[in-house]
């Protein structure tokens, strides 16, 4: 992953803890029940990360990616289902 696309990783994180859902230049999705996802653009381009909220206030980031198209990928979204039942005990 590029230097650039790092640190945006970073900010983002750090906006997150800072701000919550209030975080600037970040949106947030909701994609299957409890399967949410952090969506923000880098200088290579857009970027996902999935994620599940445990005790009221705590994401657990689940899988991050590289967006190459409008829908999110099957394999991707498969990934992020499989670890978030493992997460949540299902």
């Amino acid at each position: 992953m590029p230097k650039a696309d790092q640190a945006r990783f970073a900010d983002v994180f750090d906006g997150i803890e800072k701000f919550g859902l209030s975080c600037p230049r970040v949106q947030f999705r909701q994609l299957r029940g409890k399967l949410w996802e952090v969506k923000f653009n880098s200088p290579s381009g857009g970027y996902r990360i999935a994620y599940v909220v445990v005790e009221s206030e705590t994401m657990v980031w689940l899988h991050a990616f590289k967006k190459k198209t409008q829908k999110t990928p099957a394999s991707d979204l498969e990934i992020a289902e499989k670890r978030m039942k493992e997460v949540l005990g299902l």
